[in-house]
């Protein structure tokens, strides 16, 4: 055991880019990769391997359908993106559009609202 709390000090000492050669020279001599048991390990870990899901920051305002007042929805459509009207009206009556891109939760939580309310069909993607 005491070889080993010096091998443990030794390369305590090491600096940064001493280490990532030392890494190369491991991987080499040994013919492994020091990723492949990182990601073993979170793979074969039971609760512990469960990583907390990354909340959705940016969103897509999508137009599925302008549904019966096409005109309502292009006028919200303008609103939100300060498009003409021959623009808007092309969005509004292209399948999937997208109305917004890369915008925050609440932006997108809003222009959906208000395209709904226009009578649209909306998803954020």
């Amino acid at each position: 055991m005491a070889d080993l709390e010096k091998l443990v000090e030794q390369l305590s000492e090491l600096s940064v880019l001493e280490a990532a050669d030392l890494v190369k020279k491991l991987e080499e001599k040994w013919g492994v990769s020091a990723a492949a048991p990182v990601a073993m390990a979170a793979v074969a870990g039971p609760v512990a391997a469960a990583e907390p899901v990354e909340e959705k920051t940016e969103f897509d305002v999508v137009l599925k359908d302008p549904g019966p007042k096409k005109i309502e929805v292009i006028k919200v459509i303008r609103a939100l993106t300060n498009l003409g009207l021959v623009e808007a009206k092309t969005m509004a009556e292209t399948a999937g559009a997208k109305v917004l891109s890369a915008v925050g939760k609440e932006a997108a939580n809003d222009a959906k609202s208000k395209l709904e309310a226009a009578g649209g069909v909306v998803e954020l993607a």
